[in-house]
């Protein structure tokens, strides 16, 4: 299928060819959901911790008479009916990651490609580059362009005027090609490529 291309200025500058098996495939939700959950379950720290009743320090002997105080019988300050005994059942320092096959997290990732294109918010510009990095002038460019919540990916490299002018705007993330993930092209409305990140993901996901 082929796309234009255009300018930051929003002007049209030519076309690309983009490949039917990573930009044209059948949305499947469930691969987005299992690559999302795979990143986001890498992310999570794991370190709730509570003490359980062998954790507790104290309690080396038997609180009080078993018989003759009127209370209820215990022994130990331990126990998790105690205050300040251990917790029952309670999280534990763990790790939440799991393996996720590289063959379904491509194609998880050729999905939401083509979700994207799917939905006509994929766009294809020449070059992110900015001569002097000025945020003001980023943002009347993407206005122009009517981009709100946009992901940007570039080639090998992230050009730094660009990505000092990006930085400071709400709503855009930009990310070199190798970078691309499942997660962030979700969370954001608007996917912008620019022609050497095509070249590069279709070389990636081939």
């Amino acid at each position: 299928m082929k796309l234009d291309i255009i300018s930051l200025d929003n002007k049209k500058v030519g076309s690309v060819d983009l490949d039917d098996s990573i930009f044209g495939l059948q949305v499947r939700s469930d691969l987005l959901a299992r690559a999302v959950n795979w990143q986001l379950a890498k992310r999570r720290a794991g370190i709730h911790h509570t003490k359980g009743r062998s954790d507790v320090s104290g309690g080396g002997r038997k609180p009080f008479n078993q018989k003759g105080s009127g209370n209820a019988r215990q022994g130990t300050i331990r126990a998790p009916q105690m205050r300040g005994g251990g917790i029952v059942f309670g999280p534990k320092s763990r790790k939440h990651a799991h393996k996720l096959p590289k063959k379904v997290r491509a194609l998880a990732l050729k999905t939401a490609l083509s979700a994207k294109q799917a939905e006509g918010k994929l766009f294809i510009v020449d070059k992110a580059e900015m001569k002097t990095p000025k945020t003001a002038q980023l943002i009347k460019q993407m206005q122009k362009l009517a981009w709100g919540s946009t992901l940007l990916i570039d080639g090998a490299e992230v050009n730094q005027g660009f990505a000092r002018a990006a930085r400071n705007v709400v709503g855009l993330d930009v990310l070199p090609s190798q970078g691309a993930n499942v997660y962030d092209i979700l969370r954001r409305d608007t996917l912008v490529l620019t022609k050497e990140a095509v070249a590069k993901l279709q070389e990636r996901l081939k």
